[in-house]
């Protein structure tokens, strides 16, 4: 019988589904690796995406533009001036670019441009960094953003002409998400830059928790807290996950992403370089200020006072720029060891008086004592600042086995003050692979629904569950130490009475228990005669 032949995977022309385009783009994509380290390798590929995503919103608005003109009764040459005009771009959240940085100019001259020391022509890479320089310098906004690295010697210009040939002729639009097809080429390329993000942090393992947040555990932070409009600011943000789940947030709502104003500062200078593109990818223009820098050293937003707060700190760094006569720590000083309550402070003193927030923390930093951190915390519980503690599954995180939880502080409690909500969302969850856990749409929406159940939203009803939620005084909290662990407040889930007496029902698993030793002893003996036998 001949070998049966597999299944062709499908081509960008032809994919018809999200996952099939982001998993061929990456298939091909990874080909570039080669002699690039991780890092490198990373800024050329998102660096690549967010050219084609510039250029394809640039055409999108081109082609408006046109259309608009024409059905006014202009001709095509009439409409000329204004399809060069730049603020017609602009003024609609579309970077200007350049005809040399536009993706078709690109894709005519990527074939067969391999560098040779013979060659006049200039390499692809060449041309690739020639765009970044030329729209950085047409659009003040991403001054100092863009990789321009594609034409050094570790870049395969063959395999980087292929790359760039085959992003031209992908199909962007039509392709479904989520059950719907999405029309505009950009929002296909942001998830895809979205997708790529969490393989190079999946990749580069416990590195890449450095600029990568799982989705699920953002969504937490952000369907519990609800930003519909104000500020929103990330004091470590990484690539920018939790902007744009915000932003993925108000779009779920039918609710205008231009409403949120967002902040956010990011020491790493290739992660804050990301997190510029992710944002533009993603239509959000926001505030990273003007370059990267380390918040406790240097607050890029001193006079900020924001409505939300979601961030996901370094877990307890001990190198970190710490001085003791600091105004932000209002609550004690933190231990030179550990930065964990700085954060936790730096993020309280940016709350307006309305504001809200949510912090990823390890789970140490629920009841440590160490440095002085007790003393803080029953501050911060004495002061009614902590809303509510959610404990959340192990391996969420597939860059760190440390058990993580979420804190979530309010400057107003409402009728809740005096009160905490405790939520042990250990046992949700579900595995994704040997090593990594996610949290599923009804996870997410029960650790939520159960937070707003608890503030009092009309139509949702709380009540304490044994084992998963519990809503604690501030005088309980202060019998147990101050300690926020919410598996000390929630207890041990019921147990579902099926009926049977206690008495009965030892008897019973007694019997059976005694049968298996039975049968076991019975299997063992057969066993040993097959064996005595054979030998």
């Amino acid at each position: 019988m001949p070998p049966r032949k597999r299944a062709a995977e499908p081509s960008v022309a032809t994919a018809t589904t999200m996952k099939e385009l982001k998993d061929t783009l990456w298939k091909a994509a990874d080909k570039l690796r080669g002699s690039m380290d991780a890092s490198q390798y990373k800024d050329v590929i998102l660096g690549l995406v967010f050219l084609k995503y510039v250029s394809d919103a640039f055409a999108e608005r081109r082609d408006a533009i046109l259309a608009e003109c024409l059905a006014d009764g202009l001709s095509a040459d009439d409409a000329a001036p204004l399809l060069e005009d730049v603020d017609e771009y602009r003024g609609n959240g579309v970077f200007w670019v350049p005809e040399r940085a536009r993706w078709d100019y690109l894709a005519q001259h990527a074939k067969g441009r391999a560098a040779t020391a013979d060659e006049h022509e200039a390499a692809i890479g060449e041309l690739v960094d020639d765009a970044m320089t030329l729209i950085m310098g047409a659009n003040p906004a991403l001054a100092g953003t863009l990789p321009a690295i594609f034409n050094r010697d570790n870049v395969d210009q063959r395999r980087l002409g292929e790359l760039v040939d085959l992003f031209g002729s992908a199909r962007f639009t039509g392709v479904g998400v989520d059950g719907a097809a999405v029309s505009k080429a950009r929002d296909v390329l942001g998830e895809v830059y979205e997708y790529f993000l969490g393989k190079f942090a999946a990749a580069e393992g416990k590195r890449g928790g450095e600029f990568y947040t799982p989705p699920g555990v953002v969504r937490v932070l952000v369907e519990m807290l609800e930003p519909f409009s104000g500020r929103v600011y990330d004091p470590c943000c990484g690539s920018g996950g939790m902007f744009v789940q915000a932003e993925k947030f108000l779009e779920r709502h039918g609710a205008n992403p231009q409403e949120i104003h967002v902040y956010g500062q990011e020491l790493n200078e290739r992660t804050w370089r990301m997190a510029k593109m992710n944002l533009a990818v993603h239509g959000l223009t926001g505030n990273l200020g003007p370059r990267w820098g380390d918040t406790f050293a240097r607050d890029l937003h001193p006079d900020l006072q924001a409505d939300y707060v979601m961030a996901n700190p370094p877990f307890n760094i001990k190198d970190w720029a710490r001085t003791t006569d600091d105004a932000r720590w209002t609550y004690g000083v933190p231990p030179a060891g550990n930065a964990n309550y700085a954060w936790i402070q730096h993020i309280l003193s940016k709350l307006a008086p309305t504001g809200t927030a949510g912090v990823v923390m390890a789970n140490g930093s629920m009841s440590s004592n160490s440095g002085g951190e007790g003393e803080i915390r029953a501050q911060l519980v004495e002061a009614d600042l902590v809303a509510c503690m959610v404990a959340l599954p192990t391996q969420l995180f597939r860059s760190t086995g440390i058990p993580v939880c979420v804190w979530f502080f309010a400057r107003s409690k409402g009728a809740r003050a005096g009160e905490v909500l405790f939520i042990d969302a250990r046992n949700l969850g579900h595995m994704v692979d040997r090593a990594e856990r996610a949290l599923s749409d009804v996870d997410i929406a029960t650790i939520a629904d159960t937070y707003h159940a608890w503030r009092g939203r009309d139509g949702l009803e709380y009540q304490d569950i044994p084992g998963f939620c519990r809503s604690a005084t501030l005088a309980e909290i202060k019998d147990a130490g101050y300690a926020l662990t919410p598996g000390r407040y929630v207890g041990a889930a019921e147990i579902e009475d099926d009926g049977e007496p206690l008495d009965q029902k030892v008897a019973r698993l007694t019997e059976e228990l005694y049968a298996q030793f039975e049968e076991s002893a019975r299997l063992e003996t057969v066993v040993r005669e097959q064996l005595g036998r054979v030998s």
